[in-house]
């Protein structure tokens, strides 16, 4: 059996069943059928068979280790001198969800710590504006835990837990997990006594071309009725410096929205996370504090090229989405019932219609279900970072799409969620919202088992 559909046999049961097809293919003509641990990894089911070279070509830059330079290797060295991992896919795991650092873990290989301090002069506060956030100033703006040889890391990452009890009102009990965060083995002395800390694991790779492709009208049009229903949730959008037009823009990637498109979502992961300068960000990731970055030969100028970032951008536009699974189930429709009716629904939206985009026709004007509304919500002091970005404050985040939510366990092995991976399974997750979704989980602590089994049946579905 195929491990996709082919184009023509997808649209045949679009037409065949169109009353569940926006159900069932979440990424619309994008959908892929596979399912088992590859299934985050295949291309959009429409994307011409002309195309799927170029795919395949970023996938091997995202996939593949970066080396330090010099090398033979000289189209993937420059790796560093520090950095958080040699390769894209260490994180975002077969195209997955990473993990927060657990109990005899080593290195925290999928989750990196951002580094920032409060903007206090009128300089930062400018600088701010611009920027979205003011660096630490020894460290700069995340944690390099990794370092090539000869070179020391900037310091070790530790996660420790302490337990949360939260009730349902039948009695039941779960018993939630409070990361407590620290840092040590600091290479370059002490950090400034205001930096402000947060914990972030990579999300999944599927669906992020169709979420680029929403028109900035619907999201627009989402937090202009969110205020109007004035029900306690009103999400806002971000808004980021795009570095190619020097213009801010629509913040679209990122747990705090703080990314305006996959090129420059891209570029700052390779420039951050691996140590890889590029034209849209060409200085090294080392501060002025630190001289490692010119005691070592760096990979040319840039290190990763226009074409390169081209690739992987092809790349990361065209993972798809995988199909839902038991949608008629009558469990599932019965969650589906009490999650809208419970208010999740009112932050994770289940329709939008993607723009035609000029060069992408594989994404364009497709009938979408990311259970998603690409705005910032306050989330309560629970979830809180107290770090700011851009618009984000310290209690806000980018509500999370919810597609392909069901096919975590068989795609990366666990089920941690949210932004630092403290939930360990998708009700914990539903119990650490607060905030605008204080009054959401609240009828959900309401819900008695059977009703509990039906809403998770629902999210196991997507």
């Amino acid at each position: 059996m195929k491990s996709y559909l082919s184009a023509s046999f997808l649209t045949a049961l679009f037409v065949l069943a169109p009353s569940q097809a926006h159900e069932v293919y979440s990424g619309g003509k994008t959908t892929t059928k596979k399912e088992g641990a590859n299934a985050f990894s295949l291309p959009a089911t429409n994307l011409p068979m002309t195309k799927r070279l170029d795919f395949s070509v970023g996938n091997s830059f995202f996939r593949n280790p970066w080396v330090p330079a010099p090398a033979s290797t000289d189209a993937r060295d420059g790796l560093g001198p520090l950095f958080n991992t040699n390769g894209c896919q260490n994180c975002h795991i077969k195209d997955g969800r990473g993990h927060a650092k657990e109990l005899g873990d080593e290195n925290a290989v999928s989750m990196l710590v951002r580094l920032s301090i409060p903007a206090e002069t009128p300089e930062q506060k400018q600088a701010f504006i611009r920027d979205g956030v003011i660096p630490e100033p020894t460290y700069g703006g995340q944690l390099q835990d990794f370092a090539i040889q000869g070179v020391q890391p900037e310091g070790q990452i530790n996660i420790s837990y302490s337990d949360v009890p939260v009730t349902f009102n039948d009695g039941t009990v779960i018993t939630l997990r409070k990361p407590l965060l620290t840092i040590d083995k600091l290479a370059f002395g002490d950090m400034h006594p205001a930096t402000q800390f947060s914990a972030r694991v990579a999300p999944p790779m599927i669906g992020l071309g169709l979420l680029e492709s929403i028109p900035e009208a619907t999201i627009l049009e989402f937090a202009r009725q969110q205020k109007e229903e004035n029900n306690g949730v009103s999400g806002k959008p971000n808004r980021v410096l795009d570095v190619q037009t020097d213009e801010m823009a629509l913040g679209r990637f990122g747990w705090k929205a703080g990314q305006p498109n996959l090129m420059q979502q891209n570029a700052a992961a390779f420039n951050g996370d691996l140590g890889l300068t590029s034209n849209l960000f060409p200085n090294e990731n080392c501060t002025s504090a630190q001289s490692t970055c010119k005691d070592f030969p760096n990979g040319g100028s840039p290190e990763v090229s226009d074409n390169i970032l081209d690739f992987v951008e092809f790349y990361s536009q065209h993972l798809a989405v995988p199909i839902r699974r038991n949608v008629e189930d009558p469990q599932v429709v019965k969650g589906k019932t009490l999650f809208k009716e419970s208010g999740c629904q009112s932050c994770h939206q289940a329709e939008f219609r993607t723009a035609k985009r000029e060069g992408l026709p594989a994404l364009s004007e497709q009938l979408i279900s990311p259970y998603t509304d690409m705005l910032l919500h306050d989330m309560g002091e629970g979830l809180a970072d107290n770090r700011p970005e851009y618009l984000a404050n310290g209690r806000e985040w980018r509500t999370t799409p919810l597609w392909g939510l069901g096919y975590t366990k068989e795609v990366n092995g666990h089920t941690f969620l949210l932004h630092d991976g403290r939930a360990r399974n998708v009700m914990e997750a539903v119990l650490w919202h607060g905030g605008e979704a204080e009054h959401a989980k609240q009828n959900v602590l309401a819900f008695n088992e059977q009703e509990r089994q039906a809403l998770l049946a629902f999210l196991d579905s997507l």
